[in-house]
């Protein structure tokens, strides 16, 4: 039984991680593009 419930702990964790990841990348997505736009309006 502990196995299972430290599995649980680790799968709680990591979901969390991979939530914090995602989250991350999709803000460093919307920070590169805005920047592409903006330099594309001031320089294009």
């Amino acid at each position: 039984m502990t196995d299972d419930e430290d599995y649980g702990v680790y799968s709680d964790a990591r979901q969390r991680r991979i939530k914090v990841v995602a989250w991350v990348v999709i803000v460093a997505l919307i920070l590169v593009g805005g920047g592409a736009t903006v330099f594309a309006l001031l320089f294009g």
